[in-house]
């Protein structure tokens, strides 16, 4: 009985961290409306979401063993901020309201990782975690750039708060040093190292839970 509750537990954190993937994205991910802001808040949001996913996922697949689970894990809080989208949505907001991010290819890059290198958690860690990083402000700036125009959204569905002399104005373009994409997947390839060696370690500690 106690090894079914420990496991039961288990798999109750494993969603307990999906729907926080999913609250962190509601959160960082709203930078559409922060149009003097846009891209600061996409680095943000970068980095926010490759930790939140990069733990995980690690834990989810090294917990399994099996890749495959990360993607599995991917398409779990994908699905959950679509229902969230579709929320917001039928409250009135628009429709780019939540800007759902790409999380699966990264997670198919973190699999990949696992198992070409015969599961080798030491390389997942390295491997997989700078993958992770410098892939996920990649792909979802591409899925930003298919959406609606920040500037025309922000103009159209202007936030309530906003006091008249502070409406925002148009962001000069940066050079390729100031890119969001840039700084968001270096500073998301280094730290997503460690919360890849993090979920590997809860998942030592998830089983010497169920052991006990």
């Amino acid at each position: 009985l106690m090894v079914w509750l420990r496991r039961c537990t288990h798999y109750l954190f494993i969603v307990v961290v999906a729907v926080n993937g999913t609250l962190l994205t509601i959160n960082a991910g709203d930078y559409i409306f922060y149009t003097d802001w846009a891209w600061t808040s996409f680095v943000i949001f970068s980095i926010s979401q490759t930790l939140m996913l990069t733990v995980g996922a690690v834990y989810y697949l090294t917990f399994t063993g099996v890749p495959g689970t990360a993607t599995y894990y991917g398409l779990i809080i994908t699905v959950y901020t679509w229902v969230a989208k579709g929320a917001w949505f039928s409250l009135g907001y628009p429709y780019d309201f939540i800007v759902t991010p790409t999380w699966i290819p990264s997670c198919m890059l973190l699999d990949l990782a696992y198992w070409a290198t015969k599961r080798n958690k030491h390389s997942l860690i390295l491997f997989g975690g700078v993958l992770v990083g410098m892939s996920l402000p990649l792909f979802n700036m591409v899925n930003l750039i298919t959406i609606a125009d920040p500037l025309e959204t922000a103009f159209k569905y202007p936030r309530p708060t906003l006091p008249p002399y502070m409406t925002p104005i148009e962001p000069q373009v940066g050079k390729f040093y100031n890119s969001p994409v840039a700084l968001g997947a270096g500073a998301g390839a280094v730290l997503s190292v460690t919360m890849a060696a993090l979920g590997c370690k809860l998942t030592t500690w998830t089983y010497r839970w169920m052991a006990a």
